[in-house]
C-alpha cells in the first residue's frame, strides 16, 4: 500500500468521524465534528499534491518550467488558507455555542430549537 492511499484512507476515516460527531446531538460535539470534519479535508487536500515528490517547484532562470517531477504548491496554499478559516469558524461557534449555553443553561441542540422554547413556555403556563 502506497503512502498516498493511506494518507487518502485515514482522510476517509477522518471525514466519517467528523459526520458522526456532526449529527449528535450536544452542540460541542457537533463543533468537534466540525474541526475534524475539516482536517479530513485538509488531508484530502494536501494528499491530491504529490506527497511522494520532495522537489521544490522552482523554475530555472531561461527554463519553460520546473526540471523533473516536483510538488504542486496548489494544495499546499489552499489547506493553508483553509486552516486559517476553519480557525476562525470554528473560534466564532465557539463563542456562540458558549453564549447559548450561558442564555439557555444546556448545550442540547433540541433545546436549543425556538420550536422547543415555544413548547417549553406553553407547559410552564
Amino acid at each position: 500500500m502506497t503512502s498516498t492511499a493511506l494518507v487518502i484512507g485515514l482522510a476517509g476515516a477522518l471525514l466519517a468521524i467528523g459526520i458522526y460527531l456532526l449529527l449528535q446531538r450536544n452542540l460541542l460535539r457537533a463543533l468537534l465534528g466540525l474541526v475534524v470534519l475539516s482536517n479530513g479535508v485538509n488531508l484530502l487536500l494536501l494528499s491530491l499534491g504529490e506527497l511522494g515528490s520532495t522537489v521544490p517547484p522552482l523554475v530555472a532562470e531561461g527554463a519553460q518550467g520546473p526540471a523533473g517531477d516536483t510538488a504542486n504548491p496548489l494544495p499546499q496554499a489552499l489547506v493553508l488558507t483553509a486552516i486559517v478559516i476553519g480557525f476562525g469558524l470554528v473560534s466564532f461557534a465557539l463563542a456562540l455555542a458558549r453564549r447559548a449555553y450561558q442564555r439557555l443553561g444546556s448545550a442540547d441542540g433540541d433545546e436549543l430549537s425556538p420550536v422547543s422554547q415555544t413548547a417549553r413556555s406553553e407547559q410552564t403556563r
